[in-house]
């Protein structure tokens, strides 16, 4: 096979845990590839937020059990790769780094497939800064050792030299994969000359908004692990650095640090919101349970661009609605001018917002933001006796607004732009869910809430909202919840994401 047939290997470290740490090079890659292969500690939030046009293939390894063996991973990549597809290898931290980056590389170059290895932000230099730990300080410490506690399968000893290890003055030791092994690390440091008493600090999920360090000696980091019940993935940090850690803290002082926030609206409409709660100290819980795809019906596009009533009115019950038909038009028509002789309505301060930002004021915004209120409010506002209204939809949408504006004399036509359907995670998705369950779950229409439960059953459901705090952006969104037998926490007013994350946030601020 020509080498220009076969595809290419990218080798990318996604960083430890912190979406956002991925470079720009590795995001820039990795959406732009036909396959991607990702690992277990890979954000959720990448993966979600990945096009929907390129297969995912999750090969991790969740509590020490990997799902697909590595020989078969380094095969599936050539195997891709023969069939001319190009493959983003997402690999948690740095690829190179303790990770087996270096061992793939190989096998593909043994087997003449092209690749590139994109470094990433390794856990041990970014868990330590998150923790307000710096690795390097003048007059603490001019390097630093990354060892590894883990001992590869066919060893039975690590190979690392701890007695000399002991002995090195003036640096920061940071260990990798080592709370199984840290008591007998411990000892050999201890027993070879390292004082016990060396400022020491143990973090756990390192980056992520539910992170949890500790700061003690040496010869605490076994009682600490064990009464702490620190889990994997952990780091241990050993040095005189750890002593500036009260005056460096910074990640940990935010209203929503340690809290798990569930976002289960669309992915594509839901990267503003995940990044809202990640500034604000949340750890986001990426778990769209709908998706969004544009829908284009050639023959009410065509009884659109023909309208010629003087009374006619364009009505947006979404910013769905808005994104979509804007896209459409643009498109279809090709020229704004065409909205011109249209008054147009908008259902709420979200959806007006989104008109907005095509430079577009709405003529007609109700009290509330619901359809019920549209339609009762519309219909007092306008003079609906031979109108022509055009209401912009999705297929899930009520009727509740075509059928009042047709009893008052008005001329409907219902404009779908866009199709919404249950999203349906990856297995592993739910695993990890259960894993390190929601503290909070946010919904932002009926159908987001209706979705859970294309992925999970009614007891599952149960186990997830026993602990959880359900917050909801408005009053049909908490009737949809409500009819389920399941109770609203607190619901936002105005009826937008801002406001539902403000809602939030007060909550937080006062349990």
């Amino acid at each position: 096979m020509d080498d220009s047939e076969k595809g290419t290997v990218y080798l990318i470290g996604a960083g430890p845990g912190d979406p956002e740490l991925i470079t720009l090079k590795g995001w820039r890659i990795a959406k732009s590839c036909d396959v991607v292969l990702y690992d277990s500690l890979i954000p959720d939030e990448i993966i979600v937020s990945l096009p929907s046009s390129i297969k995912k293939i999750y090969v991790g390894k969740r509590g020490g059990r990997q799902s697909i063996p590595q020989d078969e991973i380094n095969e599936m990549m050539v195997e891709l790769a023969l069939d001319g597809k190009n493959i983003a290898r997402l690999k948690g931290s740095d690829p190179i780094i303790f990770g087996r980056g270096g061992e793939e590389a190989m096998y593909l170059k043994e087997h003449g497939i092209r690749f590139e290895i994109i470094p990433g932000v390794t856990s041990g230099i970014a868990g330590p800064t998150y923790a307000g730990i710096p690795c390097t300080d003048r007059n603490k410490a001019s390097y630093i050792m990354f060892l590894t506690g883990h001992k590869a399968k066919e060893k039975e000893f690590s190979t690392i030299p701890w007695d000399w290890v002991a002995k090195a003055k003036g640096g920061t030791l940071v260990l990798y994969m080592a709370v199984s092994e840290i008591a007998d690390i411990v000892a050999e440091l201890i027993d070879s000359g390292m004082p016990p008493d060396t400022p020491a600090a143990t973090i756990e999920r390192a980056t992520y908004p539910t992170q949890r360090s500790f700061k003690s000696v040496l010869k605490d980091l076994p009682n600490i692990v064990a009464d702490q019940c620190v889990k994997a993935p952990a780091l241990f940090v050993i040095g005189e650095v750890v002593d500036l850690q009260p005056y460096l803290t910074w990640f940990e002082d935010k209203p929503l640090f340690g809290v798990r926030v569930m976002v289960t609206r669309a992915a594509e409409q839901a990267a503003d919101t995940y990044r809202t709660l990640r500034d604000l100290g949340a750890e986001v819980l990426p778990y769209p349970t709908i998706e969004i795809s544009e829908h284009f019906d050639e023959e009410a596009w065509a009884a659109f661009e023909n309208i010629r009533n003087e009374n006619r009115w364009l009505v947006f019950t979404s910013e769905n609605g808005v994104r979509y038909f804007m896209r459409k038009l643009s498109y279809h028509i090709g020229d704004m001018r065409h909205l011109a002789y249209f008054s147009i309505a908008a259902v709420g301060e979200g959806t007006a917002r989104a008109l907005r930002k095509h430079c577009i004021e709405p003529d007609f915004v109700p009290s509330t933001a619901t359809v019920a209120d549209l339609a009762a409010e519309f219909s007092q506002y306008v003079d609906a006796k031979g109108a022509t209204v055009v209401r912009v939809r999705g297929n899930l949408s009520d009727n509740m607004f075509e059928e009042m504006a047709e009893s008052k004399g008005a001329e409907v036509l219902p404009l779908m732009v866009y199709r919404t359907s249950h999203y349906r995670w990856p297995m592993e998705f739910k695993e990890k869910l259960f894993e390190y369950p929601p503290d909070v779950m946010l919904f932002t229409s009926g159908s987001t809430f209706e979705g859970l439960f294309a992925n999970l059953n009614d007891d599952e459901v149960k186990r997830l909202t026993s602990t959880a705090k359900i917050f909801s952006i408005g009053p049909s969104t908490s009737e949809k919840i409500r009819q389920r037998g399941f109770e609203v926490t607190a619901e936002s007013t105005p009826h937008t994401i801002p406001a539902l994350i403000e809602t939030l946030v007060d909550y937080m601020s006062e349990v």
